[in-house]
């Protein structure tokens, strides 16, 4: 309860089941991680409430085939891929899978974040993240590659870490902020094989406006009966 920076780190290690965790800090602890996975493999998180002032569950460089099912995120900012792209050490992560999950009254639902100016050139591949309910979130489905906290890099430089083969299936609620689907990629490397299917995202914000979505340098494709419509 109320952990420095991170209640779980997770680091070099395999064939992990967390199951049944109660996580608690309050929504303005700086910087508390929920659970922070780095470099692994075979991790899955299920059956659990986590309550963080940063992110609820955070994967990292080097991390593959791990599964978030059924948990409750909120407060929070969401569950994250990343920050990637920063450090000459950064390695690939792929094979995510986030599935039957509820967030409710965070900053973010989903989301992948890279640094601009990479030094190296990564991927970050084969993610679903599906069957998810958004109660009152501000960015629900956001892809972050000009992620640069406190402008501590140079924006103007390109991420260097190659999205792909990235699937956002059955995702439903409420969004906070107008542009409920926000895909921010890469000049150098645009995301590819995006996939939007069956996405119902209604706007209650304090503004009048309507929920709407935004696509830069993505290439991928849309299913099923999606509002705000697509901008894929």
């Amino acid at each position: 309860m109320n952990s420095k920076l991170a209640h779980i780190y997770i680091f070099a290690s395999e064939n992990l089941k967390l199951n049944l965790l109660s996580i608690k800090a309050p929504d303005e602890s700086p910087n508390t991680d929920g659970i922070h996975i780095s470099e692994s493999k075979n991790v899955t998180v299920t059956n659990s409430v986590i309550g963080t002032g940063d992110d609820c569950i955070s994967v990292l460089s080097g991390s593959r085939n791990i599964l978030v099912f059924n948990v409750s995120c909120g407060p929070g900012h969401g569950i994250s891929v990343g920050s990637l792209g920063r450090s000459y050490g950064d390695k690939d992560v792929s094979k995510l899978i986030v599935r039957n999950v509820t967030f409710a009254g965070t900053k973010n639902g989903v989301r992948i974040k890279s640094w601009p100016s990479s030094p190296v050139t990564t991927s970050a591949s084969y993610f679903i993240f599906e069957d998810i309910v958004m109660k009152d979130v501000q960015n629900p489905i956001i892809i972050d590659q000009k992620y640069c906290p406190h402008n501590i890099c140079d924006p103007r430089s390109p991420s260097r870490v190659k999205i792909s083969h990235v699937k956002f299936r059955n995702i439903r609620g409420t969004t906070t902020t107008a542009v409920a689907v926000n895909l921010l990629c890469s000049d150098a490397v645009p995301c590819t094989n995006v996939e939007l299917s069956d996405i119902h995202l209604r706007y209650t914000g304090r503004q009048p406006a309507t929920a709407t979505t935004s696509c830069i340098n993505v290439r991928g494709f849309s299913n099923g009966n999606t509002k705000p419509r697509s901008c894929i």
